[in-house]
């Protein structure tokens, strides 16, 4: 039997107060939680993203929900080591 692997992303959701993060358990699974800048890390099925940050933003305790711009970023740097691997490399055509 072989499950398919989901694609997830991270919402970060900016609270007025941590009294309430347990609630949050019910929309994905909890990451992280930090309790001085008072954000939790949520991370969800990708293709939910849109409906849960409606939900999470008209709950009361919720003060924003932030998206994470991880799966829209490039994560092939093969161009960049080839120059990063020759740093000294210069012409010696003097």
């Amino acid at each position: 039997m072989a499950f398919e692997i989901q694609p997830r992303q991270s919402l970060i959701v900016y609270t007025y107060s941590l009294k309430q993060t347990r609630q949050l358990k019910r929309y994905g699974t909890v990451m992280y939680v930090s309790k001085k800048m008072r954000y939790v890390v949520l991370y969800v099925n990708r293709d939910q993203v849109a409906s849960l940050t409606d939900q999470l933003s008209h709950l009361r305790f919720v003060k924003r929900v932030v998206a994470s711009h991880r799966p829209e970023i490039n994560e092939t740097f093969n161009g960049v080591a080839e120059e990063v691997a020759t740093p000294g490399a210069k012409d010696d055509d003097q």
